[in-house]
C-alpha cells in the first residue's frame, strides 16, 4: 500500500508539458498559401503586367515553402518529444499495473490492515480517493499524447502532397517569368552598353572595386536624366533576397580575408530583386565572382550584386523596385530531402550566397547603412 501510495503521489506531482508551437496549425497555414500561390500563378500568366505578377507569385511560393519546412519542422520535433514521453511512461504503467495486481491477489484481510491501525488504514483510503482524479488525468493525458502522435504523422503524409504540387508550381512561375522577361521590351532604357568598352575595361581590371570604380568612364551618353534621390529610404530597403546575414561589412572569411560588403545565406533558386528604383549598369561574368549585377539607384551610388546564377534584364535598362534582376543558383530539394531534413532539425536550407557591396562616391560602406536586415 505505501508502494502504491507514493506511485500515486509523484504521478500526480509531475511537471506537465511545456507549450509548443502548434505545428498542425503552422503546416496548415503553410498550405493555406501554397494553394493561393497555385490559384495565383494561373491569374499571373495572363496578368497585363505578367513579370510583376509572376515574380509576387514565386516570393508567395517561397514563402509558403518556408512556412511548410518549418510547420514540418515544428512536427518533426513534437513527434520526437512525444515518442520519448510515451516510452518514459511506459514504466510507470508497468509499475501501476504490477501494484495493482499485487494488491488484487492479496487476502482481505491484509489489504485492511495498516501500520497505524485502523486510523491510517482510513487516512490511506482517503488519500487514495484524492489521488484518483490525479491518476485518472494523467490517463487522459496519455490518451491525448498518443492520438496527437497519431495526427502529427498524418500531417506529415498531407504535407507530402502540398510539397510535391508546390514544387511543380514554384518551377512552373519561375520558367513562366523567364518567358515573361524575355518578352518584356517596354523598360526605359537609359543608355545603351557599349560592349567594345565594357570589354576592354573588364580586361584592365583585377578587382571588382576597380571595374566598379571604372563602370562611369564607359557610359557618356545618357538617354534619360538622373534618377530620384532615395537617401530618404536609407537603412530601411529590402534586401534584394530573402535570407539571413551570414557575415557583416569587416569580418574576416575562413581563410581571414575581410570585404566591405555582407554575404547573405539563401535558399537555392530564391529570387533576386532590386531594392529600389535603379539601373542595370553592368550584368554577367566577371572576373572569379561568378555572375555579377550591378545596380545605380542614384549617381555615385552602386549596388554590387554577385553570386546569381540566372540573369534578367539588360544593360542600361530602368527597373522599378521589387523587379526581378535573377535566380540564385543551386538544386532546389527534393520531397524526400525536405521531409528529411525536418526530422533532422532542419538541415542546411540556406545553401547559396549573395555576396552585396555597396559603394558611395567610388568608396565601399557598410551595405546595412542603407538594407534593412537583422541586425542581432
Amino acid at each position: 500500500m505505501r508502494a502504491l501510495l507514493a506511485f500515486l503521489i509523484a504521478l500526480s506531482l509531475a511537471s506537465p508539458l511545456v507549450a509548443q508551437d502548434n505545428p498542425g496549425a503552422t503546416a496548415q497555414a503553410a498550405a493555406d498559401k501554397l494553394r493561393e500561390a497555385s490559384n495565383q500563378l494561373q491569374t499571373a500568366k495572363s496578368a497585363r503586367d505578367r513579370v510583376k505578377a509572376l515574380t509576387a507569385t514565386v516570393q508567395a511560393f517561397e514563402t509558403g515553402l518556408d512556412a511548410m519546412r518549418e510547420g514540418l519542422r515544428l512536427a518533426a520535433t513534437r513527434e520526437d518529444v512525444l515518442s520519448r514521453q510515451l516510452s518514459a511512461r511506459d514504466g510507470e504503467v508497468a509499475q501501476l499495473l504490477g501494484i495493482l495486481q499485487t494488491i488484487s491477489r492479496a487476502p482481505a484481510p491484509v489489504l485492511m490492515a495498516h501500520p497505524d491501525g485502523p486510523a491510517g488504514a482510513v487516512r490511506s483510503g482517503m488519500l487514495v480517493a484524492e489521488m484518483t482524479p490525479a491518476l485518472s488525468a494523467r490517463a487522459n493525458a496519455l490518451r491525448r499524447d498518443v492520438e496527437e502522435m497519431s495526427l502529427l504523422r498524418s500531417l506529415q503524409e498531407t504535407a507530402t502532397d502540398e510539397l510535391r504540387t508546390a514544387l511543380i508550381g514554384v518551377q512552373d512561375a519561375r520558367s513562366a517569368l523567364s518567358q515573361a522577361m524575355a518578352d518584356r521590351k517596354d523598360l526605359p532604357q537609359k543608355f545603351t552598353e557599349d560592349p567594345v568598352r565594357t570589354a576592354i575595361l573588364i580586361s584592365s581590371t583585377e578587382t571588382l572595386d576597380a571595374f566598379a570604380g571604372g563602370l562611369s568612364k564607359i557610359t557618356t551618353s545618357e538617354a534619360l536624366g538622373p534618377l530620384p534621390d532615395i537617401a530618404t529610404f536609407k537603412g530601411t530597403l529590402p534586401l534584394p533576397v530573402e535570407g539571413r546575414i551570414l557575415r557583416r561589412a569587416g569580418e574576416a572569411d575562413a581563410a581571414g580575408i575581410e570585404r566591405p560588403g555582407i554575404l547573405i545565406a539563401a535558399r537555392a533558386r530564391s529570387l533576386v530583386t532590386t531594392p529600389t528604383t535603379a539601373t542595370i549598369r553592368y550584368h554577367g561574368p566577371l572576373l572569379d565572382y561568378g555572375n555579377v549585377v550591378i545596380l545605380e539607384p542614384q549617381a555615385d551610388l552602386l549596388f554590387v550584386l554577385t553570386g546569381l546564377e540566372t540573369l534578367y534584364g539588360e544593360i542600361g535598362q530602368v527597373l522599378p523596385a521589387g523587379f526581378p534582376v535573377g535566380l540564385m543558383g543551386g538544386n532546389t530539394d527534393q520531397i524526400d530531402q525536405i521531409v528529411s531534413q525536418a526530422g533532422e532539425g532542419g538541415g542546411n536550407t540556406r545553401s547559396e550566397t549573395l555576396y552585396i557591396d555597396v559603394r558611395e562616391n567610388n568608396s565601399s560602406v557598410d551595405p546595412l547603412d542603407w538594407f534593412k536586415a537583422d541586425k542581432e
